[in-house]
């Protein structure tokens, strides 16, 4: 037999309410599978596979399942990408936008005047951003005297398992709004958020510093994979508020 016979349907031989596009109109996006919502957002797919089954093969690359199925989109890069056939540069492009969306969209539109009364409250503001980060990341948070939320910074990157953070810094950034209460966040790619000795000691330095400068330090929390840990409750170090 000469040649041989793609089995595979094409979008438009499908019956209209299989079809991604029409089945969203018709029954909502929430009915949509992950791959048929990547199909839209990638809308072709190539000459052998529907852009359903190209979706399906994008989430097979997902090497850290553990953290959800659509997680990994954040961290890929354009190049990666671009190396699975029937993804090219304008594909590429449009899914690493869609997942940056997705992490805007998780934060608040205006952290300012968000009160601060517990370390959930900052962890769960901070959680989607970085729990699947691949890099060490700090933020500092500044806050009034009712715990009200200033500023948010990202003060410092570094590789997989360490972030060189600037004491200096975080107290320069605070006095310059003269903002009397911060928190550190940073996260442990890892996804275990107990604090290392090294997190415990620079912890103890950052508070005797903002001590002497008249600046609250009211806790430094390490983000893990949907958890995060104190590092004040760890260390049994609390500050009278």
């Amino acid at each position: 037999m000469k040649g041989c016979f793609n089995l595979s349907l094409k979008i438009k031989e499908l019956p209209q309410s299989e079809r991604p596009y029409e089945k969203l109109e018709l029954y909502g996006e929430k009915a949509l599978s992950n791959a048929e919502l990547l199909a839209i957002i990638i809308k072709s797919g190539t000459k052998e596979e529907t852009s359903v089954q190209l979706a399906n093969r994008i989430l097979n690359l997902n090497y850290e399942p553990e953290g959800g199925e659509l997680a990994f989109l954040k961290q890929i890069t354009l190049e990666e990408l671009k190396q699975i056939k029937g993804i090219g540069r304008v594909k590429a492009i449009q899914l690493k936008a869609v997942a940056e969306l997705s992490i805007r969209m998780s934060k608040p539109s205006n952290y300012k005047k968000i009160k601060i009364k517990t370390s959930d409250d900052i962890a769960n503001l901070l959680m989607e951003e970085l729990k699947n980060e691949k890099k060490e990341i700090a933020i500092e948070v500044l806050m009034n005297i009712k715990n009200e939320i200033l500023k948010i910074t990202k003060v410092s990157e570094g590789d997989s398992n360490f972030v060189n953070i600037s004491i200096k810094q975080l107290i320069s950034d605070a006095l310059k709004i003269r903002a009397p209460r911060m928190i550190v966040v940073h996260n442990h790619p890892s996804g275990d958020p107990t604090p290392s000795m090294q997190d415990i000691k620079f912890t103890d330095k950052l508070y005797n510093a903002t001590q002497i400068c008249g600046i609250d330090l009211l806790d430094h929390i390490i983000i893990g994979r949907d958890c995060f840990k104190s590092i004040f409750e760890e260390t049994k170090k609390f500050i009278n508020q």
